[in-house]
């Protein structure tokens, strides 16, 4: 991992942040709401011996530039395709977490001939809230915030207990220094969460105003694409039916559920590597 350096390039006006590691068939990683690409570090590390694993911090997070203006995702899978043409890269494997999910179907449906292979991640087609519901979405996104300014170690752990699976959440909790899995530990998403963390309330409003917009709903039976489809059990930020209902609309996918929660992919991170190896040879 050391020795990766961070580069920047200029698509459509804004300034983004990625990196890219190893060598082979691009494979691109688009992570959830208001997050980095390091979220994906530890899938890096295993993928990146077989693919070339390129992250990057969508705009409006991470490193990449904040723009004020709001933008769709539409904008957002542009901004993919940009950085495709920019790296000359024809064609690519495409996996979206929750609020990345979102933009890889948009991706799919806008730019079919430059991808292969897609992952769908405890992601949904359209959203399955009110409006009530969805103030309440920005209202908490907003209140994280605040919280995360006013004492960052208990927003943290407030935002990790609404990610993990209860057991989980209480072996972390209990031992923030444990290593998981041989990768990672609690204190090494902390670091993350104070470093990488850049999102500003005009951020969360101008994610939540393409996430009001997403509805791929009577498109997604167009994705032709071999696709997996991926769920938790136990996630309470994007239930299960929302990718039953994806597998059920897109012809070539194949779900599998994990038994975590909304970041199964750090829970279960053996058996999540190993699916998506299987899925991409």
């Amino acid at each position: 991992m050391n020795g990766i350096k961070e580069s920047y390039a200029e698509l459509n006006g804004i300034k983004i942040a990625y990196e890219i590691h190893g060598e082979g068939y691009p494979l691109i990683f688009l992570h959830g709401f208001a997050m980095y690409k390091e979220f994906w570090k530890w899938q890096v590390k295993l993928l990146s011996k077989e693919f070339r694993v390129i992250t990057l911090d969508i705009r409006g997070c991470g490193k990449s530039d904040h723009p004020t203006e709001t933008f769709s995702m539409e904008d957002l899978a542009d901004d993919i395709r940009a950085l495709l043409d920019y790296l000359n890269i024809e064609k690519i494997h495409l996996g979206g977490h929750s609020f990345g999910g979102m933009i890889a179907q948009h991706f799919a449906l806008n730019y079919p001939n430059r991808l292969s292979k897609l992952i769908l991640m405890s992601t949904f087609a359209n959203l399955p809230l009110d409006k009530s519901g969805l103030d309440m979405y920005k209202r908490s996104q907003l209140s994280n915030y605040e919280a995360k300014v006013e004492d960052s170690t208990k927003a943290f752990w407030d935002k990790m207990k609404q990610r993990f699976s209860r057991n989980f959440f209480k072996e972390m909790n209990q031992n923030p220094d444990k290593l998981f899995h041989n990768l990672f530990s609690a204190k090494d998403l902390m670091e993350l969460e104070e470093t990488k963390g850049t999102t500003e309330p005009q951020d969360i409003l101008n994610q939540i105003n393409a996430i009001v917009h997403h509805n791929t709903i009577n498109r997604i039976h167009e994705i032709d694409n071999d696709t997996l489809v991926l769920a938790a059990e136990k996630d309470r930020i994007v239930p299960k039916s929302a990718s039953e209902l994806l597998d059920e609309k897109i012809p070539k996918s194949n779900l599998i559920v994990f038994k975590g929660s909304h970041y199964f992919m750090l829970e279960e991170a053996p058996n999540f590597n190993s699916e998506v190896l299987n899925f991409l040879r």
